[in-house]
């Protein structure tokens, strides 16, 4: 296995796995993962290509469709970091945004270690449904916030 990697190949690599994403084929995104890879989601931690396609069905049965829009994309050895908001549009024709941030370790270009950060708080705003869920997440994420001020979107 290659400890050097080249920035740009990972950088194309990491381009081609969110685009493999956009397709929400299974078959397609695996490819993309090593065989011992960890992928860190919620607390959470999936192993091995069987938990690459536990995290991926998750996501799918959420999501009807999915895109992302690149904010900021670093690059440093092996280690690619980027922050991006993840358009997701849900069974019921509804459209969600999350800003989000991922680390994924190359091995060979393939991804060792993936961890996905997100605010749950903002996904599952997002998300909720009639009046009682909205009014409870809404207290949720006031409370969050007391004494930090108002919230910039």
């Amino acid at each position: 296995m290659s400890n050097i990697q080249n920035a740009e190949q990972i950088i194309q690599v990491a381009m081609d796995f969110d685009h493999a994403l956009t397709s929400m084929d299974i078959d397609e995104i695996l490819p993309f993962f090593s065989e011992e890879c960890e992928i860190e989601i919620l607390g959470v931690t999936l192993r091995g290509l069987d938990g690459a396609k536990q995290w991926l069905e998750w996501l799918f049965t959420h999501l009807i469709a999915i895109q992302f829009e690149p904010v900021i994309i670093m690059v440093e050895g092996n280690v690619f970091f980027e922050e991006f908001v993840v358009v997701g549009t849900l069974s019921d024709g509804r459209v969600v945004r999350s800003k989000q941030a991922e680390v994924l370790v190359y091995d060979d270009y393939k991804i060792k270690t993936l961890r996905l950060y997100f605010d749950r708080l903002d996904f599952v705003d997002s998300i909720a449904n009639g009046f009682l869920e909205k009014r409870v997440v809404g207290m949720l994420i006031k409370r969050s916030l007391e004494g930090l001020g108002e919230p910039s979107i």
